[in-house]
């Protein structure tokens, strides 16, 4: 098995009690974000090495280090070969901050996309923006239907009821 199916059967699969499970993401989650507050702090300098290097960089274990990837993945210019990774796989963590910060606020990850270090990346306005844009984005706009007197929407000048509501 690759890593990142090792890490998805173990992370979603595997049966826990609730401590244990609350243990395993609270783990999961303050590492992840010691991660994104340390490449953030990094101005933009793209991290790589192989999977296991950056295990050992930032202080993790093999299994959480993928699910991290698997995380970022999306937001990197060039996307990782997480499918067929392995611990000797060379990855660039080379991300688009702006893809980066919407992926966060889509994942609601307020305990990324609050890290104080994006201040230094997006402007405050900015990160506004991506935010209400991400927000906005799973929100469906439906037209309001024409009354039955109204003019009808295709132009021909009738009321609707005489027209298109005919049937």
């Amino acid at each position: 098995m690759s890593l990142l199916s090792d890490w998805r059967k173990g992370a979603y699969e595997t049966e826990r009690s609730d401590y244990e499970t609350n243990a395993f993401w609270k783990k999961y989650f303050d590492t992840e974000k010691k991660f994104y507050a340390t490449i953030l702090s990094q101005n933009g300098t793209p991290v790589s090495g192989t999977v296991s290097g950056l295990a050992e960089k930032f202080h993790t274990d093999l299994f959480l280090m993928t699910g991290i990837l698997d995380g970022i993945n999306d937001s990197l210019k060039t996307p990782n070969p997480i499918e067929e990774m392995d611990a000797d796989t060379e990855v660039n963590l080379d991300y688009d901050p702006e893809k980066l910060y919407y992926n966060m606020v889509a994942a609601k990850a307020d305990w990324l996309y609050g890290l104080s270090e994006w201040e230094s990346i997006l402007s405050e306005e900015r990160r506004k923006e991506l935010y209400k844009e991400q927000k906005n984005s799973g929100t469906v706009h439906v037209e309001k239907k024409p009354g039955r007197n109204d003019p009808c929407p295709c132009g021909s000048g009738k009321k609707y009821k005489f027209c298109c509501g005919r049937n």
